[in-house]
């Protein structure tokens, strides 16, 4: 009786044809089969597959549950919580809708935040980015210039999106760009001059389309672009634009607005009930445009909300409350030490004194606790000592030995 030879099912290889042949119930596959069903597999992903997929995988929570979470790392901001759980809901329900089932296109809810500068904007970009699970690409607006320029054109932004992404073209197309420092592109004067405005007005003219919804070729390793290159397509009318800036200065363009007189005999329009410390809460899209952005990018970043200054109250609760507050932090880094770390309230509330005294804001905590446990972090971990505990003695003779004093000089 002739012995039977083995061969593929799939492409009817001989066994000794190929390198590996796997036997089945009633067939075999080889490695060539393998391989090639593994990048049919892979194509299909990349193209239908994965699109219909990015859009079922969608963690969609209610306004109150994003509201929620963001409680746990950002102190404060009641408002624009608000306005940003609603604007991110809204995005990424128009994203679930199926397109041949509705009459009714939604419109994209792109987000501008106007803000000092450490009172927590990025903060929630990257919070909100962190419980979606989705790509975020953190942009500064002051190294984008018109094309042609030196600088980094518009598109880079997108790079940056797809990098976060692992270059999952599906992934990217969904996720969210928060460009910081939009002031800094504000328009220079309302007087035309006969140079080009190429790092501001024309910034904000690039970026139009992208805001809204256009499909754009990027350069997948950023840099200048020229004829060879390999470009990825990606269409950005999935992508959420969260643009944040500190607009330095706008409240004399509000203070402007609030205090102008009525016209005629009448008395001036009552102020009275204007809090003069937090101006911002009254802020309009057309102080935004006196600023200096043109109409139609405050057009496309529809939803406007500001963040308040940080108060006494605040900044004691930013050091222990949020989830990753910066007194956990330190304590982490002495536990990896086996030091258990523990501090006074009555230093704390120095800490913070000492915030407000020399207007260091958020991230001036940060650079006060370095300078008072610098030196405990410095020797502990050579010592036997397993206990530190801070008290404001302790705070106050650290401070005054490492930063202190410069600060007073500075000032």
């Amino acid at each position: 009786m002739a012995k039977q030879v083995l061969e593929c099912s799939f492409c009817g290889r001989k066994k000794p044809e190929t390198n590996l042949l796997i036997a089945g119930i009633n067939a075999h596959v080889c490695d060539r089969c393998i391989e090639q069903a593994h990048g049919i597999v892979l194509e299909e992903l990349k193209s239908g597959g994965a699109a219909s997929k990015a859009a079922t995988d969608l963690i969609l929570k209610k306004p109150k549950e994003i509201r929620a979470f963001l409680d746990q790392y950002v102190i404060g901001q009641e408002q624009t919580k608000k306005v940003m759980s609603v604007a991110v809901y809204n995005h990424y329900k128009r994203l679930m809708q199926l397109q041949h089932e509705e009459d009714v296109e939604i419109e994209k809810s792109n987000i501008i935040m106007v803000g000092q500068t450490g009172t927590g904007k990025t903060l929630v970009a990257k919070t909100i980015a962190r419980m979606l699970e989705v790509p975020l690409a953190i942009v500064d607006a002051t190294v984008l210039t018109e094309a042609g320029y030196v600088g980094e054109d518009v598109e880079s932004i997108l790079t940056r999106l797809l990098q976060a992404a692992d270059y999952d073209l599906a992934k990217a197309e969904r996720g969210i760009v928060f460009i910081d420092e939009i002031d800094k592109i504000a328009r220079k004067s309302d007087n035309p001059s006969i140079t080009r405005d190429v790092s501001g007005e024309g910034v904000q003219q690039a970026l139009l389309k992208l805001l809204e919804g256009t499909v754009v070729n990027v350069p997948p390793k950023g840099g200048r672009k020229h004829p060879d290159q390999k470009f990825i397509e990606v269409n950005t009318k999935d992508i959420l634009f969260i643009a944040g800036g500190a607009f330095d200065g706008i409240e004399r363009i509000i203070s402007k607005r609030l205090n102008r007189t009525a016209v005629g005999y009448t008395t001036s329009k009552n102020v009275d009930n204007i809090d003069k410390d937090n101006l911002l809460q009254y802020i309009i899209p057309k102080d935004i445009k006196d600023f200096g952005l043109i109409p139609e990018i405050i057009g496309r970043l529809p939803v406007l909300t500001h963040m308040d200054p940080l108060d006494r109250e605040t900044l004691r609760a930013i050091l222990t409350e949020p989830k990753n507050a910066l007194i956990k932090q330190y304590q982490k880094l002495f536990a990896m030490d086996d030091v258990k770390f523990t501090i006074d309230n009555n230093a704390l509330d120095y800490i913070v004194d000492k915030a407000l005294e020399y207007k260091l804001g958020a991230r001036g905590l940060r650079s006060l606790c370095e300078a008072i446990l610098t030196d405990a972090m410095y020797d502990l971990p050579s010592s036997d000592e397993k206990q530190l505990h801070v008290d404001v003695d302790y705070t106050r003779d650290a401070l005054t030995k490492n930063l202190l004093k410069r600060l007073e000089i500075a000032s």
